[in-house]
């Protein structure tokens, strides 16, 4: 049997298998816990991003309006709508109505049990995502015990 070597099996070892499902298991356990902060800080920050656009927009309508702020009855109708200077909504423009829109549509609310509702409104009902102050001017969202990641209340933002 001259001329035929030593056959070498093909494949890997048990040892060098394990040693590929430790390193992958170390990754996991690194890669997982950052990418759920990841998805978290997410929604901190498009909570913070609805709030900034929604206190602009009741800002720059309270600005136009002299000093008075959207009422709580009426405030998505007064952002995403024309206004005259007595605060009045109408969907069109025209002489009288010149102020506005300040939003296209309200933002709706990224967390807690109210998620993905767009209503403004001045106490919890169904719908409404915003609790919003029309004697200050001041909106939150409309949660109670959901906080973020740093264990701030969502509704202190």
């Amino acid at each position: 049997m001259a001329g035929q070597g030593i056959r070498r099996k093909k494949g890997f070892s048990l040892l060098e298998l394990v040693i590929v499902v430790v390193i992958l298991g170390i990754i996991a356990a690194i890669a997982i816990p950052r990418m759920s902060r990841g998805s978290a800080g997410a929604t901190d920050s498009a909570v913070a991003s609805n709030l900034a656009v929604l206190r602009n927009a009741i800002d720059l309508f309270a600005t136009e309006h002299d000093g008075t702020f959207p009422t709580a009855a009426d405030i998505a109708n007064q952002l995403t709508q024309y206004t005259d200077v007595a605060g009045v909504a109408q969907a069109t423009k025209d002489t009288t109505h010149i102020y506005g829109p300040y939003l296209r549509k309200v933002p709706p609310v990224p967390v807690g049990p109210r998620k993905g509702s767009t209503g403004i409104a001045a106490l919890d009902a169904p719908g409404v995502g915003w609790i919003y102050d029309d004697t200050e001017g001041t909106i939150k969202t409309n949660t109670t015990t959901e906080a973020d990641v740093s264990g701030k209340l969502y509704s202190d933002y």
